[in-house]
């Protein structure tokens, strides 16, 4: 990792390890500078991702104009390499014992690698094609799979959660798509609810014991 600082200046000495902490934690994709509020001068960069070097100007702006009881930490908030690269940054202000700003540190994080991932995810998430039905026309288990997986995300539970009316009404569904006319049919019902055979023969007779809605 490379580093350009000031080694003889005491901020460096003080903040150091903490700047090459966090820049080693988020290598290579991280800068860290370190500024010296007395002077405005940029005293340490820690992977640097600029031309920048000790002893170039910080331009912090009026840092005596910050409230010493604030929380001293900004951001994230975004910034721009020449190169068109966004940066995510965080900047802290270090202050002295009687509470005058003395450095400040900053962390400027690459977020070219989060942007591709991002894309990609997007890419994926994308909406798709049409199903060709006719591939599925005859794949009951797909019915069983739509059917359950619909019902589950509608009302945001689990199959592991739905009670005993969810699941009649599941039933009720699958055996109006006609999956209870194929054979073997209950095992695989029985192990998409998450439940025994037994209690889906048992579900089944209960809703053919029930009146039928009129409607």
């Amino acid at each position: 990792m490379e580093t350009r600082t000031d080694p003889d200046h005491p901020h460096v000495t003080a903040w150091s390890p903490v700047c090459q902490a966090v820049a080693l934690l988020l290598a290579p994709h991280a800068e860290v500078v370190l500024h010296d509020a007395a002077t405005d001068r940029v005293i340490g960069i820690w992977n640097p991702m600029s031309v920048r070097a000790p002893g170039d100007p910080s331009l912090l702006g009026e840092l005596d104009g910050l409230d010493p009881a604030g929380r001293d930490v900004y951001g994230p908030y975004e910034k721009l390499l020449p190169d068109g690269r966004r940066l995510t940054s965080v900047s802290a202000v270090l202050r002295d014992a009687a509470g005058a700003p003395s450095a400040v540190l900053c962390v400027n994080f690459d977020r070219t690698p989060l942007d591709g991932v991002a894309a990609l995810l997007a890419g994926f998430a994308a909406p798709t094609a049409p199903r060709p039905e006719a591939l599925f026309a005859e794949d009951w288990t797909e019915r069983v799979n739509q059917v359950v997986g619909a019902y589950v995300r509608e009302r945001g539970r689990s199959v592991e959660r739905l009670g005993r009316e969810d699941r009649l009404a599941l039933l009720g569904e699958l055996d109006r798509a006609g999956v209870f006319a194929v054979r073997r049919a209950v095992p695989f019902v029985a192990g998409a609810l998450k439940t025994s055979r037994s209690t889906v023969y048992s579900l089944l007779a209960e809703l053919k014991a029930r009146p039928r809605d009129p409607s």
